[in-house]
């Protein structure tokens, strides 16, 4: 691992692919804190200890904002909604372009978290969807608990600790939400990563009127379960996710034989977590274009 300098921000060429896979590792609950800092002692070199490592490689929120919560081209705020069948009411962050046209309204996307709560970052992707022109949503899963605590490890702990068959109900309840919204088109899409690139792909099962999907690097349901997709689907990978692209070909072939409309696009050279912009991990180029690519699949099954 190489030292940062003051000018410079870390990025996944300046750690061993060995200790960004340990990193995911303990990041997704395969290891614990304990292990992740024993085992990470071997980069603990030169004074750096392995709880400095862990540090470096952890996300960073000040570096979170592209879009301002002030920003004049959007309005948001913080709403509750009910999901009777997961743990009650919801808080969520829901954000309106700022001037609307009500003879072309904007459809809604659902964005989904990862598994960690309603952290900045993805309150700043929701508002980056709003500022692209779509009525967007985060829901924070966490929202039983009290909502995200302000620090992913206690974020993970806590989602870890909720029934997940009703914590994707919740989600399923803010896809609904957003179906009896006024103001829209109509037409709901979602997006979510990690955890919740899983939960996009079991909102296709469920609700085969979703008019889109774009799941970042997240799990796949079962097979068998394709038939009843019918949502266009553009899956974001990351070449280096050995973890999540282990699941990719079944599912692919599944698409594929049941004559599933989807791209799939394979990020060479980058690591799980490849758009969140507050880690290393973030890779800046395939960031942006995933994210380019996202908006204008959005913009071409929801217009």
């Amino acid at each position: 691992m190489n030292e940062q300098s003051p000018q410079r921000r870390l990025t996944a060429a300046d750690f061993d692919q060995d200790l960004l896979d340990l990193y995911d590792y303990y990041a997704h609950g395969k290891i614990s804190k304990r292990e992740f800092l024993d085992r990470a002692g071997k980069w603990a070199v030169g004074g750096l200890t392995a709880a400095a490592i862990l540090n470096t490689l952890s996300p960073n929120y000040a570096l979170a904002q592209q879009v301002a919560t002030d920003d004049p081209d959007i309005s948001g705020e913080d709403i509750v909604y009910s999901s009777p069948n997961g743990t009650g009411d919801i808080t969520a962050y829901l954000v309106r372009p700022a001037e609307i046209d009500p003879d072309n309204p904007p459809a809604a996307v659902l964005v989904v978290h990862e598994n960690r709560g309603l952290n900045p970052y993805i309150r700043d992707v929701v508002r980056r969807l709003a500022k692209a022109g779509f009525i967007a949503m985060g829901p924070d899963g966490l929202s039983s608990l009290g909502g995200y605590p302000g620090t992913d490890d206690k974020g993970r702990e806590m989602q870890r600790s909720i029934d997940q068959q009703a914590l994707l109900n919740d989600f399923f309840a803010g896809f609904e939400y957003l179906q009896a919204l006024d103001g829209t088109n109509g037409k709901v899409g979602a997006t979510g990563f990690c955890y919740g690139g899983g939960v996009v792909n079991r909102l296709a099962v469920a609700y085969p009127e979703m008019a889109a999907g774009v799941p970042f690097y997240g799990s796949f349901p079962d097979a068998a379960q394709v038939a009843d997709i019918q949502a266009p689907l553009m899956v974001q990978l990351a070449a280096l996710d050995g973890r999540i692209n282990a699941m990719w070909p079944p599912f692919q072939l599944a698409m594929e034989e049941n004559d599933k409309r989807y791209e799939a696009h394979i990020y060479p050279g980058v690591n799980h977590g490849f758009h969140n912009d507050t880690t290393p991990r973030y890779d800046a180029g395939a960031a942006q274009l995933a994210e380019e690519r996202m908006i204008a699949w959005f913009r071409t099954y929801m217009a």
